[in-house]
């Protein structure tokens, strides 16, 4: 069963049955129990979530580490993934778009998602290993809400991040 498809019928079933434990609904769906904690807790997660699209390189593992003790909740999600699949999966509240590391163009990416009636609306910062003017140029061109190009420096960068998300609730 898809994600969404699973979440969408443990709420139905919570929603029919108030009282329905966590070992009833396992039992209903044909899913472990454990499965089931996991998936009330990250819908019951109110956290910011900051989705990050790359390979996941080790600067994104201490990027992530930093964002999460910042309390975010933080996604990483490799290039082999479809990027309006798992930002609808996902519904991030920012993209991370790591340009070094994607098979596609991350240029194109960006303008694909912020041409998409699905997610237009959701902020995208890209990152990128590349000291160019013409890059923040092209970045923004695409529809990128921020622009930061390596190396990072962690205080910048989580204020840049804090303050689109800010600015998104506004």
């Amino acid at each position: 069963m898809h994600n969404n498809d699973l979440n969408h019928e443990i709420l139905k079933l919570i929603k029919e049955q108030p009282e329905i434990s966590e070992k009833n609904i396992a039992r209903t769906l044909s899913i472990s129990e454990d499965a089931v904690k996991a998936r009330i807790a990250s819908l019951m997660d109110i956290r910011e979530k900051i989705l990050i699209m790359g390979n996941g390189h080790n600067d994104f593992h201490d990027l992530k580490k930093a964002l999460e003790a910042e309390n975010y909740n933080v996604v990483n999600v490799s290039n082999t993934l479809p990027v309006l699949k798992a930002i609808s999966e996902e519904k991030p509240d920012l993209v991370l778009l790591d340009t070094a590391s994607l098979d596609k163009d991350g240029f194109e990416i960006c303008r694909q998602l912020k041409a998409s009636p699905k997610c237009w609306w959701i902020p995208i910062m890209m990152l990128s290993e590349k000291h160019k003017v013409e890059d923040s140029i092209k970045a923004f061109k695409s529809g990128a809400d921020d622009y930061i190009a390596a190396p990072f420096n962690s205080l910048e960068l989580r204020a840049r991040i804090g303050m689109i998300l800010r600015r998104s609730h506004i």
